[in-house]
């Protein structure tokens, strides 16, 4: 090869120079201008914030009652509808009472006869004593004579109660409703043989309004939460903070709203989680014994809670929250955060941003460290019914 002259050194750069501009610059080299980025902003406040948590559950029913015969024969009848309302106190089944009918019918015979003996006795006894105030026969006379009278009234009292035995007897054969509610299918039907107090029911009353939702939530959590309300992190939400809302397997809302019953003391020792009990009105039935639900508890209120969008939070390399503020001089400066929880489209966030911060939400990926840009205020997005629905209850 001929050397390059030194005149032609300079040509060769320029051309060159010329080239890397027409290609957009070296690789690696700032992006050409393409004017002042725009960004989404709103400005960051304090305000009091409602915390709540969704726990798993399960619909079990306000009183539950399995129907068993208390004395043993065939079934003469049914009387109820399988899955319809029953009134405590109805009649459910008819065992043929034909040797209860007996048995009372004898045990009252019995009584009679025991009474009868009785005026008998008492009629002998008050004459004896007469005789033996005037020695006309022996004491001993007069002591049997009395004894006879105690055990006719022994007699008579055995009788009133075979009496009232064989009447409850009786009354067994109606088999009635132990409370009211909805019952369920019959495990009979007539002509069949039962026992008493057999092993399995004849059918199952069950109460479903009101009706119960036991919760499980982890101890540990209640710990966080007994901590946080000692620190003043958390300040005790006012009475309402007994009130649940349910969530159904299919993401609806119940419409009614319920009460915290009650909280288990011991700790399952399987798990690590306590059993909280809520109470729900039920006027429709709409909630079933063994219907899988969510239940959304408040725990609290943050009385300094921060909070932003979902999506002015990036994740940097590390896989941390960040955010982007702009400065008065309409700088982007990054922020490393600390986030709580999301509750609804928002971020709680702990640390990272401070009442009066500028903070980007829209233009997120044009957003570089100390670019100047031009803001503009954000506007969210009219989210459809369920999501601010879910919103409202702290669902994510």
């Amino acid at each position: 090869m001929r050397p390059i002259s030194a005149l032609r050194l300079p040509l060769l750069a320029a051309v060159t120079s010329l080239l890397l501009n027409a290609c957009g610059g070296p690789p690696g080299g700032p992006p050409p201008p393409e004017g002042t980025p725009v960004m989404g902003v709103i400005t960051v406040k304090q305000e009091p914030v409602s915390l709540t948590t969704a726990v798993p559950g399960r619909v079990v029913p306000y009183l539950i009652a399995e129907v068993r015969p208390q004395v043993g024969g065939l079934v003469q009848s049914r009387q109820f509808t399988e899955g319809g309302e029953v009134k405590a106190g109805q009649m459910l089944y008819q065992i043929d009472p034909s040797t209860y009918q007996a048995s009372y019918d004898s045990a009252k015979a019995s009584l009679a006869k025991a009474e009868a003996n009785l005026r008998t006795a008492r009629l002998k006894d008050d004459r004896y004593k007469e005789l033996v105030t005037l020695k006309a026969i022996s004491r001993q006379d007069g002591d049997d004579t009395a004894a006879a009278l105690g055990e006719a009234e022994a007699d008579v009292a055995a009788g009133k109660a075979s009496v009232e035995s064989a009447r409850i007897n009786l009354a067994f054969a109606r088999v009635t409703a132990p409370i009211s509610g909805r019952i369920g299918r019959s495990s009979v039907t007539p002509g069949a043989l039962v026992t008493a107090s057999q092993a399995n029911a004849l059918a199952t009353v069950q109460q479903l309004d009101p009706i119960y939702v036991d919760v499980t939530q982890p101890s540990a959590s209640m710990l966080r939460l007994k901590q946080a309300m000692e620190s003043g992190k958390l300040e005790k939400a006012d009475d309402s903070a007994a009130k649940v809302q349910l969530l159904l397997e299919d993401g609806s809302v119940y419409p009614l709203e319920g009460r915290l019953a009650f909280s288990e003391v011991t700790v399952d020792q399987n798990t690590g989680a306590i059993t909280l009990r809520a109470i729900f009105p039920n006027p429709k039935a709409d909630l079933l014994p063994g219907m899988y639900v969510r239940a959304v508890l408040q725990e609290g209120v943050n009385k300094n809670g921060v909070l932003v969008p979902q999506q002015a939070v990036l994740r940097d390399g590390a896989g941390k929250p960040i955010a982007f503020v702009v400065d008065r001089d309409n700088k982007l400066h990054q922020r490393l955060l600390e986030t709580e929880r999301a509750i609804g489209d928002q971020w709680l966030v702990r640390n990272g941003l401070k009442p009066g911060d500028v903070l980007v939400v829209e233009g997120l990926p044009r957003a570089r460290e100390g670019i100047e840009v031009k803001t503009v205020p954000w506007q969210a997005v009219a989210k459809s019914v369920s999501n601010a629905t879910a919103a409202s209850l702290g669902m994510h």
